[in-house]
């Protein structure tokens, strides 16, 4: 339960430590549905795009990890204060 509590306000508070940033971005594989979760409807993170071995994008080939070849993208774009 503690970590349940604590655990959302890790990325608050890193914005707040950076207010000078404009855009968070995260990667996550596809298959972690609590990640997913997390970003989109507790953070307000957007999908930006679906990393895939038909659109791999700027990011290395595969190293063979599970779910490496199959991850979203996600960014934040902050409101300027």
């Amino acid at each position: 339960m503690y970590l349940t509590l604590i655990y959302p306000q890790i990325p608050v508070k890193t914005q707040k430590k950076y207010p000078e940033t404009r855009i968070w971005e995260t990667v996550t594989p596809y298959f972690e549905k609590r990640n997913i979760h997390f970003y989109v409807n507790k953070c307000g993170f957007k999908i930006v795009e679906f990393i895939n071995p038909h659109h791999k994008g700027p990011y290395p080939d595969s190293d063979g990890t599970i779910g490496r070849d199959y991850f979203f993208r996600f960014e934040k774009v902050m409101n300027p204060s």
